[in-house]
């Protein structure tokens, strides 16, 4: 299973040239029924009512009014990488984040680019600069300067409210076809995706991109950085990868939730990077929660996030936050347990790492005090601590202690 990055790269269709249609019979309500060439003649139904009609495209009412507002808001980036001796063109999508020129996209879009350039979707293109990329979250703002009449922006809904089996509507540009719709659901929101190493293969891991929305709208090459809409045309995630087995979409992409634009956009225009808050933990290493574990590590709860290992000199080992003691294997996965149990955050109670880790990105900032309630053994502890920066070199994973 291997994740892709939606960036587009050339595509050549060899056709072949199709039999002629022949025309479909002119069939009216007039029409002799002995005229027609029909193996079994039957009475040919009359028309149905013209509200019965409209209640049924209802849906694709809506989806062309959604799409007539908001495509105006979507671009089309191409991302030029110019070096001696060779040059490299990747192309994805946008979209108006205001009125001053700033346009949201995936920062593997645009990383490494020395030219962008924007067509907005009446053809008009435009060079723009890069502002600031946040690779943790792979969301870059870029800055375009032209008419005040293109720039329309899209409104950011709350995507803490986002539910599975609600309707995702994805537009941008894929294989370069620019101002595409496509329409799903919400297949599940929670997921994590490895944010460091999305840019910079380079980078130490150990960061994740918190509340992935995962949808089965397709998304193809192209549609990196363009947005994922809701049934009122509001963004609730940027499209920004699909996992695979084939190179083609096999009906999971991934968008990055509205809320993380909304934290860190603003803080790329204001100051050019994103702090986040970090506690130096590390817990299980897989996808499973601590509910999967309960039972065979005979855990107190049943939900929460499970600390297996403490960094030193960080904001957990400075309150005191206790680690794994020793590997138990369960299900064939090696855990270090007997650590502390994180069930909640300033009163917040979390399930698991994910909504830990979505808090302190969305909630808190470096410096913020808070109390976390752990579950130690038998006891159940208030501890307060302050949040330090995230490394800028990432965290290595503490061992067993």
């Amino acid at each position: 299973m291997r994740r892709i990055l939606l960036c587009i790269i050339p595509l050549i269709l060899i056709a072949c040239q199709p039999e002629p249609l022949q025309p479909a019979p002119n069939i009216t309500n007039s029409t002799p029924v002995a005229n027609l060439e029909l193996s079994q003649a039957g009475v040919i139904p009359t028309p149905l009512p013209d509200s019965i009609i409209q209640e049924a495209d209802a849906e694709y009412l809506l989806l062309t009014n959604i799409y007539d507002r908001s495509v105006p808001s979507v671009v089309n980036i191409e991302a030029v990488n110019q070096q001696v001796g060779f040059t490299d063109t990747g192309r994805g999508s946008g979209f108006i984040y205001d009125r001053n020129g700033h346009i949201v996209t995936n920062a593997h879009v645009v990383n490494g680019a020395n030219q962008i350039y924007i067509t907005f979707n009446d053809g008009y293109v435009a060079e723009a600069r890069l502002v600031a990329q946040d690779n943790y979250s792979d969301l870059a703002v870029l800055k375009v300067d032209t008419s005040v009449n293109r720039l329309i922006p899209l409104i950011l809904a709350d995507s803490d409210n986002v539910r599975v089996g609600q309707r995702a509507i994805a537009i941008g540009n894929p294989w370069g076809l620019q101002g595409s719709m496509t329409v799903g659901i919400v297949s599940a929101v929670g997921r994590q995706l490895d944010s460091a190493e999305l840019i910079d293969a380079s980078a130490l891991p150990g960061f994740q991109n918190p509340r992935i929305i995962q949808i089965d709208a397709t998304l193809s090459p192209g549609n990196s950085g363009g947005p994922l809409l809701n049934s009122n045309g509001q963004v609730i995630g940027v499209n920004t990868a699909i996992r695979t087995t084939s190179g083609n979409f096999e009906g999971v992409g991934f968008s990055v939730p509205s809320n993380t634009v909304a934290r860190v956009i603003p803080e790329l225009i204001s100051k050019g990077r994103v702090d986040y808050s970090w506690l130096g933990i590390s817990t299980i290493a897989s996808d499973f929660g601590v509910a999967a574990f309960a039972d065979a590590l005979n855990l107190p709860v049943q939900a929460g996030v499970l600390i297996t290992g403490v960094l030193p000199n960080s904001p957990a080992d400075r309150a005191g936050l206790r680690g794994g003691l020793a590997i138990q294997t369960v299900r064939d996965i090696p855990i270090c347990a007997g650590g502390d149990i994180i069930v909640a955050i300033n009163g917040e109670f979390v399930h698991n790492m994910d909504e830990l880790v979505n808090y302190l990105v969305i909630k808190t900032k470096p410096a913020d005090t808070v109390e976390l309630m752990v579950v130690r053994g038998e006891q159940t502890l208030n501890i307060t601590l302050t949040l330090d920066a995230r490394p800028s070199e990432g965290a290595l994973t503490p061992n067993c202690e």
